[in-house]
Protein backbone atom coordinates (compact mmCIF):
# COMPACT_ATOMS: atom_id res chain seq x y z
CA UNK A 1 0.00 0.00 0.00
CA UNK A 2 1.40 3.41 -0.99
CA UNK A 3 1.96 6.31 1.39
CA UNK A 4 -0.98 8.21 -0.09
CA UNK A 5 -3.29 5.20 0.22
CA UNK A 6 -2.30 4.82 3.88
CA UNK A 7 -2.99 8.52 4.48
CA UNK A 8 -6.43 8.27 2.88
CA UNK A 9 -7.23 5.12 4.85
CA UNK A 10 -6.32 6.85 8.15
CA UNK A 11 -8.53 9.84 7.33
CA UNK A 12 -11.35 7.54 6.23
CA UNK A 13 -11.24 5.89 9.66
CA UNK A 14 -11.44 9.30 11.35
CA UNK A 15 -14.43 10.25 9.20
CA UNK A 16 -16.18 6.95 9.98
CA UNK A 17 -15.62 7.69 13.69
CA UNK A 18 -17.22 11.13 13.25
CA UNK A 19 -13.97 13.10 13.63
CA UNK A 20 -14.85 15.28 10.66
CA UNK A 21 -13.02 18.45 11.69
CA UNK A 22 -9.78 16.61 12.46
CA UNK A 23 -9.88 14.72 9.17
CA UNK A 24 -10.64 17.86 7.18
CA UNK A 25 -7.76 19.80 8.76
CA UNK A 26 -5.25 16.98 8.32
CA UNK A 27 -6.23 16.47 4.68
CA UNK A 28 -5.68 20.19 4.04
CA UNK A 29 -2.29 20.15 5.75
CA UNK A 30 -1.10 17.05 3.86
CA UNK A 31 -2.34 18.38 0.51
CA UNK A 32 -0.66 21.74 1.14
CA UNK A 33 2.60 19.97 1.84
CA UNK A 34 2.42 18.15 -1.49
CA UNK A 35 1.60 21.42 -3.29
CA UNK A 36 4.70 23.04 -1.78
CA UNK A 37 6.71 20.07 -3.04
CA UNK A 38 5.14 20.67 -6.47
CA UNK A 39 3.70 17.16 -6.33
CA UNK A 40 0.29 18.08 -7.76
CA UNK A 41 -0.59 14.47 -8.57
CA UNK A 42 -0.33 13.49 -4.90
CA UNK A 43 -2.22 16.60 -3.78
CA UNK A 44 -4.94 15.79 -6.29
CA UNK A 45 -5.31 12.21 -5.02
CA UNK A 46 -5.51 13.36 -1.40
CA UNK A 47 -8.02 16.14 -2.08
CA UNK A 48 -10.22 14.09 -4.40
CA UNK A 49 -10.45 11.11 -2.07
CA UNK A 50 -10.81 13.25 1.06
CA UNK A 51 -13.50 15.47 -0.45
CA UNK A 52 -15.45 12.43 -1.64
CA UNK A 53 -15.33 10.81 1.82
CA UNK A 54 -16.50 13.97 3.56
CA UNK A 55 -19.28 14.68 1.05
CA UNK A 56 -20.58 11.11 1.33
CA UNK A 57 -20.55 11.52 5.10
CA UNK A 58 -22.86 14.52 4.70
CA UNK A 59 -20.14 17.05 5.49
CA UNK A 60 -20.92 19.46 2.62
CA UNK A 61 -18.96 22.39 4.02
CA UNK A 62 -15.73 20.50 4.70
CA UNK A 63 -16.01 18.40 1.55
CA UNK A 64 -16.80 21.50 -0.50
CA UNK A 65 -13.74 23.25 0.90
CA UNK A 66 -11.51 20.41 -0.32
CA UNK A 67 -13.25 20.54 -3.72
CA UNK A 68 -12.37 24.22 -4.01
CA UNK A 69 -8.81 23.44 -2.94
CA UNK A 70 -8.62 20.82 -5.71
CA UNK A 71 -9.73 23.39 -8.29
CA UNK A 72 -7.08 25.76 -6.95
CA UNK A 73 -4.46 23.04 -7.55
CA UNK A 74 -5.78 22.57 -11.10
CA UNK A 75 -5.68 26.30 -11.79
CA UNK A 76 -2.22 26.93 -10.35
CA UNK A 77 -0.88 23.83 -12.09
CA UNK A 78 -2.54 24.93 -15.37
CA UNK A 79 -4.05 21.46 -15.61
CA UNK A 80 -6.06 20.93 -18.81
CA UNK A 81 -9.53 19.34 -18.85
CA UNK A 82 -9.41 15.70 -19.96
CA UNK A 83 -11.40 12.57 -19.20
CA UNK A 84 -9.54 12.04 -15.94
CA UNK A 85 -9.74 15.55 -14.49
CA UNK A 86 -13.34 16.07 -15.60
CA UNK A 87 -14.28 12.65 -14.24
CA UNK A 88 -12.95 13.57 -10.79
CA UNK A 89 -14.79 16.90 -10.74
CA UNK A 90 -18.07 15.39 -11.92
CA UNK A 91 -17.83 12.60 -9.35
CA UNK A 92 -17.43 15.24 -6.64
CA UNK A 93 -20.21 17.39 -8.08
CA UNK A 94 -22.66 14.49 -7.96
CA UNK A 95 -21.66 13.81 -4.35
CA UNK A 96 -22.69 17.27 -3.10
CA UNK A 97 -25.87 17.54 -1.06
CA UNK A 98 -28.23 19.69 -3.23
CA UNK A 99 -28.72 22.24 -0.47
CA UNK A 100 -24.98 22.76 0.14
CA UNK A 101 -24.19 26.44 -0.72
CA UNK A 102 -20.64 25.62 -1.82
CA UNK A 103 -21.96 23.53 -4.71
CA UNK A 104 -22.97 26.55 -6.81
CA UNK A 105 -19.56 28.14 -6.31
CA UNK A 106 -17.85 24.84 -7.18
CA UNK A 107 -19.83 24.63 -10.43
CA UNK A 108 -18.99 28.22 -11.33
CA UNK A 109 -15.26 27.80 -10.67
CA UNK A 110 -15.17 24.38 -12.38
CA UNK A 111 -16.63 25.93 -15.52
CA UNK A 112 -14.21 28.85 -15.22
CA UNK A 113 -11.23 26.48 -14.99
CA UNK A 114 -12.39 24.53 -18.05
CA UNK A 115 -12.87 27.77 -19.96
CA UNK A 116 -9.37 28.99 -19.12
CA UNK A 117 -7.43 25.78 -19.79
CA UNK A 118 -9.73 23.88 -22.16
CA UNK A 119 -10.75 24.27 -25.80
CA UNK A 120 -14.22 25.76 -25.18
CA UNK A 121 -14.27 29.50 -24.34
CA UNK A 122 -17.70 29.22 -22.68
CA UNK A 123 -16.65 26.20 -20.62
CA UNK A 124 -16.59 22.46 -21.23
CA UNK A 125 -19.94 21.14 -22.58
CA UNK A 126 -19.84 17.95 -20.48
CA UNK A 127 -19.44 19.97 -17.29
CA UNK A 128 -22.26 22.29 -18.36
CA UNK A 129 -24.50 19.32 -19.18
CA UNK A 130 -24.09 17.59 -15.84
CA UNK A 131 -24.47 20.85 -13.90
CA UNK A 132 -27.60 21.65 -15.88
CA UNK A 133 -29.21 18.26 -15.31
CA UNK A 134 -28.46 18.44 -11.57
CA UNK A 135 -30.04 21.89 -11.34
CA UNK A 136 -33.05 20.57 -13.27
CA UNK A 137 -33.38 17.65 -10.86
CA UNK A 138 -33.27 20.11 -7.96
CA UNK A 139 -36.04 22.30 -9.43
CA UNK A 140 -33.75 25.24 -10.21
CA UNK A 141 -34.80 25.92 -13.81
CA UNK A 142 -32.99 29.22 -14.40
CA UNK A 143 -29.63 27.70 -13.43
CA UNK A 144 -30.46 24.56 -15.41
CA UNK A 145 -31.17 26.61 -18.54
CA UNK A 146 -27.93 28.55 -18.26
CA UNK A 147 -25.86 25.37 -18.37
CA UNK A 148 -27.92 23.16 -20.69
CA UNK A 149 -27.78 25.85 -23.40
CA UNK A 150 -24.00 25.35 -23.43
CA UNK A 151 -24.05 21.57 -22.95
CA UNK A 152 -23.66 18.47 -25.11
CA UNK A 153 -25.80 16.95 -27.87
CA UNK A 154 -27.88 15.35 -25.09
CA UNK A 155 -28.72 18.69 -23.50
CA UNK A 156 -31.57 19.80 -25.84
CA UNK A 157 -33.59 16.77 -24.79
CA UNK A 158 -33.20 17.65 -21.12
CA UNK A 159 -33.88 21.33 -21.70
CA UNK A 160 -37.01 20.72 -23.79
CA UNK A 161 -38.38 18.36 -21.14
CA UNK A 162 -37.56 20.84 -18.40
CA UNK A 163 -39.37 23.62 -20.26
CA UNK A 164 -42.37 21.40 -20.96
CA UNK A 165 -42.66 20.24 -17.34
CA UNK A 166 -42.42 23.88 -16.29
CA UNK A 167 -45.05 24.88 -18.85
CA UNK A 168 -47.38 22.15 -17.58
CA UNK A 169 -47.92 24.19 -14.42
CA UNK A 170 -48.90 27.32 -16.38
CA UNK A 171 -51.82 28.36 -18.60
CA UNK A 172 -52.32 26.38 -21.79
CA UNK A 173 -51.75 29.36 -24.11
CA UNK A 174 -48.26 30.05 -22.70
CA UNK A 175 -46.65 27.09 -24.53
CA UNK A 176 -44.71 29.32 -27.00
CA UNK A 177 -43.09 31.24 -24.13
CA UNK A 178 -41.57 28.08 -22.72
CA UNK A 179 -40.58 26.62 -26.09
CA UNK A 180 -38.79 29.91 -26.84
CA UNK A 181 -36.71 29.58 -23.68
CA UNK A 182 -34.85 26.76 -25.46
CA UNK A 183 -35.17 27.75 -29.12
CA UNK A 184 -34.01 31.38 -28.98
CA UNK A 185 -30.97 30.91 -26.71
CA UNK A 186 -29.79 27.96 -28.82
CA UNK A 187 -30.05 30.13 -31.93
CA UNK A 188 -28.21 32.97 -30.16
CA UNK A 189 -25.34 30.61 -29.35
CA UNK A 190 -25.22 29.38 -32.95
CA UNK A 191 -26.53 25.89 -32.19
CA UNK A 192 -29.21 25.48 -34.89
CA UNK A 193 -29.37 21.70 -34.53
CA UNK A 194 -30.10 21.97 -30.80
CA UNK A 195 -32.72 24.67 -31.43
CA UNK A 196 -34.54 22.36 -33.87
CA UNK A 197 -34.23 19.33 -31.62
CA UNK A 198 -35.59 21.14 -28.56
CA UNK A 199 -38.52 22.54 -30.58
CA UNK A 200 -39.38 19.10 -31.96
CA UNK A 201 -39.30 17.47 -28.52
CA UNK A 202 -41.34 20.26 -26.90
CA UNK A 203 -44.05 20.29 -29.59
CA UNK A 204 -44.23 16.48 -29.67
CA UNK A 205 -44.88 16.41 -25.93
CA UNK A 206 -47.41 19.22 -26.33
CA UNK A 207 -49.42 17.29 -28.94
CA UNK A 208 -49.26 14.09 -26.88
CA UNK A 209 -50.43 15.82 -23.71
CA UNK A 210 -53.24 17.81 -25.38
CA UNK A 211 -55.09 15.51 -27.78
CA UNK A 212 -57.77 18.19 -28.31
CA UNK A 213 -55.23 20.77 -29.47
CA UNK A 214 -56.10 21.58 -33.05
CA UNK A 215 -53.16 21.12 -35.43
CA UNK A 216 -52.76 21.10 -39.19
CA UNK A 217 -50.05 19.50 -41.29
CA UNK A 218 -48.78 21.77 -44.07
CA UNK A 219 -46.53 20.26 -46.75
CA UNK A 220 -44.54 21.75 -49.58
CA UNK A 221 -41.96 20.37 -51.96
CA UNK A 222 -39.15 21.24 -49.55
CA UNK A 223 -40.60 20.90 -46.03
CA UNK A 224 -43.40 19.68 -43.78
CA UNK A 225 -44.53 21.70 -40.79
CA UNK A 226 -47.22 21.39 -38.16
CA UNK A 227 -49.42 24.46 -37.64
CA UNK A 228 -51.12 25.35 -34.36
CA UNK A 229 -54.06 27.68 -35.14
CA UNK A 230 -54.56 28.58 -31.46
CA UNK A 231 -50.84 29.22 -30.76
CA UNK A 232 -49.54 31.70 -33.37
CA UNK A 233 -46.21 32.31 -31.63
CA UNK A 234 -45.48 28.58 -31.70
CA UNK A 235 -46.01 28.73 -35.47
CA UNK A 236 -43.66 31.69 -35.55
CA UNK A 237 -40.90 29.70 -33.83
CA UNK A 238 -41.30 26.79 -36.24
CA UNK A 239 -41.16 29.08 -39.26
CA UNK A 240 -38.21 30.96 -37.78
CA UNK A 241 -36.25 27.72 -37.59
CA UNK A 242 -37.18 27.02 -41.21
CA UNK A 243 -36.02 30.48 -42.29
CA UNK A 244 -32.71 30.04 -40.43
CA UNK A 245 -32.09 26.71 -42.14
CA UNK A 246 -32.75 28.28 -45.52
CA UNK A 247 -30.82 31.47 -44.77
CA UNK A 248 -33.60 33.50 -46.39
CA UNK A 249 -33.63 37.18 -45.30
CA UNK A 250 -36.84 37.97 -47.20
CA UNK A 251 -38.67 35.09 -45.51
CA UNK A 252 -37.40 36.30 -42.14
CA UNK A 253 -38.63 39.86 -42.76
CA UNK A 254 -42.03 38.59 -43.92
CA UNK A 255 -42.25 36.41 -40.85
CA UNK A 256 -41.57 39.27 -38.45
CA UNK A 257 -44.05 41.49 -40.28
CA UNK A 258 -46.80 38.87 -40.35
CA UNK A 259 -46.50 38.12 -36.61
CA UNK A 260 -45.75 41.71 -35.52
CA UNK A 261 -49.00 42.09 -33.57
CA UNK A 262 -48.21 38.95 -31.55
CA UNK A 263 -44.51 39.72 -31.07
CA UNK A 264 -45.18 43.10 -29.50
CA UNK A 265 -46.85 41.34 -26.57
CA UNK A 266 -43.84 39.22 -25.55
CA UNK A 267 -41.04 40.84 -23.58
CA UNK A 268 -37.49 40.16 -24.69
CA UNK A 269 -38.18 38.48 -28.03
CA UNK A 270 -37.56 41.50 -30.27
CA UNK A 271 -34.01 42.01 -28.98
CA UNK A 272 -33.27 38.31 -29.52
CA UNK A 273 -34.78 38.40 -33.01
CA UNK A 274 -32.74 41.46 -33.96
CA UNK A 275 -29.60 39.56 -33.00
CA UNK A 276 -30.76 36.45 -34.85
CA UNK A 277 -31.45 38.62 -37.90
CA UNK A 278 -27.87 39.84 -37.87
CA UNK A 279 -26.34 36.42 -37.15
CA UNK A 280 -28.22 34.39 -39.75
CA UNK A 281 -29.53 36.89 -42.33
CA UNK A 282 -26.91 39.70 -42.29
CA UNK A 283 -29.58 42.23 -41.28
CA UNK A 284 -27.55 44.82 -39.40
CA UNK A 285 -28.72 46.25 -36.08
CA UNK A 286 -27.30 49.35 -34.32
CA UNK A 287 -24.44 48.44 -32.03
CA UNK A 288 -25.06 49.39 -28.41
CA UNK A 289 -22.83 47.67 -25.91
CA UNK A 290 -22.84 43.89 -26.39
CA UNK A 291 -26.39 42.95 -27.43
CA UNK A 292 -25.69 39.21 -27.47
CA UNK A 293 -24.49 39.17 -23.88
CA UNK A 294 -27.25 41.55 -22.78
CA UNK A 295 -29.83 39.36 -24.44
CA UNK A 296 -28.45 36.13 -23.03
CA UNK A 297 -28.35 37.70 -19.58
CA UNK A 298 -31.92 38.90 -19.94
CA UNK A 299 -33.15 35.49 -21.00
CA UNK A 300 -31.28 33.53 -18.39
CA UNK A 301 -32.65 35.76 -15.65
CA UNK A 302 -36.18 35.02 -16.77
CA UNK A 303 -36.71 37.72 -19.37
CA UNK A 304 -38.07 35.43 -22.11
CA UNK A 305 -41.61 35.34 -20.80
CA UNK A 306 -44.42 37.63 -21.84
CA UNK A 307 -45.97 40.12 -19.44
CA UNK A 308 -47.89 38.52 -16.61
CA UNK A 309 -47.26 35.10 -18.13
CA UNK A 310 -43.52 35.25 -17.47
CA UNK A 311 -42.51 31.91 -15.94
CA UNK A 312 -41.78 31.81 -12.26
CA UNK A 313 -39.45 29.30 -10.62
CA UNK A 314 -41.92 26.62 -9.65
CA UNK A 315 -41.29 22.99 -8.88
CA UNK A 316 -40.00 21.31 -12.04
CA UNK A 317 -40.03 17.55 -12.37
CA UNK A 318 -37.05 17.15 -14.67
CA UNK A 319 -35.66 13.85 -15.98
CA UNK A 320 -32.58 12.22 -14.42
CA UNK A 321 -29.18 12.87 -15.92
CA UNK A 322 -28.43 10.88 -19.06
CA UNK A 323 -25.07 9.55 -20.13
CA UNK A 324 -22.60 11.97 -21.62
CA UNK A 325 -21.14 11.98 -25.10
Amino acid sequence: MSKIEKTIQRQQQKIEEGQFYEAHQQLRVIASRYVRQQNNAAATDILFSGAQLLLKAGQGGSGGDLCMFLLDVFNKGEVTPDAGTKGKLLTLLRSFPPEEPTRKRFISEMIGWSSKYGEFPAGDPELHHVAGTLYADDCEPYDAERHLILGTKDSPDHLARLEFDWYSEDESHTAPLYAARAVLPYLLTGNVRAANKSFLIFTSKLVQSKPNLGTQEVSSTSSDIRVYPSLPLLNFLGLLLLAVQRGAPDLYRQLKSHYASHLKDVAGWNEALDQIGEMYFAIKIPKQGNPLMDMMGSMFMGGMGGGASKPKAKKVEAPPSAGLD
